[in-house]
């Protein structure tokens, strides 16, 4: 995303790794506090800067909060790219475990991101268009496997929310390890009972 409405445009290394110091601290303490409570200062003492760099570059919350919510969005649609590009040459439990990573490599700024969602007034549609885009991506990654196009879209929907649960069910205190292994067993054969048969088409065509 780029910071050309935050403020400077930071043109040297140093100050786009401060940029990138202050937007990582905004998510961590967004995730944490929620958009309303959250403070410039705490931020600024979580990215170990001074309070005048942090409203250097974000003049206000609001623009902060909008970098975060940016880069989660930037981060999590290009990881699908790149796993549209890998998916042709992964069987389905290779790939429902690199569609579970994707997920719980950016949980930290889908963290913030889900809480920036839920208190500023703009959240329900930021919300809407993100999950929309995000489900559209996972759409080509499950077409990319050879599954035809209209049940890849399908499917998409229920892949991403078996993808997003596993964040939630991760805050409710479960095992790591077993949720993991569970999402990617479940996506895995929600994925693998879909394929074509050799010579044939996706059993869920098949029906229609």
């Amino acid at each position: 995303m780029s910071t050309a409405r935050t403020g400077v445009v930071p043109t040297r290394q140093r100050g786009r790794d401060r940029v990138e110091a202050l937007i990582e601290a905004g998510a961590h303490v967004f995730a944490g506090r929620g958009f309303h409570a959250a403070t410039m200062t705490e931020i600024a003492e979580a990215a170990s800067t001074a309070i005048g760099s942090l409203y250097r570059f974000f003049p206000t919350k609001e623009l902060l909060a909008d970098a975060v919510f940016g880069r989660y969005a930037d981060a999590m649609l290009l990881e699908l790219d790149a796993l549209s590009e890998r998916a042709p040459r992964l069987d389905p439990a290779a790939l429902a475990e690199a569609l579970v990573e994707c997920m719980m490599q950016q949980r930290p700024y889908r963290d913030a991101a889900v809480a920036l969602a839920d208190e500023r007034d703009d959240g329900p549609m930021l919300r809407l268009r993100l999950r929309a885009s995000i489900r559209d991506k996972v759409g080509h990654v499950l077409a990319a496997t050879g599954l035809p196009a209209a049940q890849a879209a399908r499917m998409a929907p229920m892949v991403l929310q078996a993808m997003k649960a596993v964040p939630f069910l991760l805050r409710e205190g479960l095992d790591r390890q077993a949720t993991l292994a569970e999402a990617k067993r479940m996506i895995g054969t929600y994925i693998a009972g879909s394929m074509p048969a050799p010579g044939g088409t996706a059993c869920a065509e098949a029906g229609s």
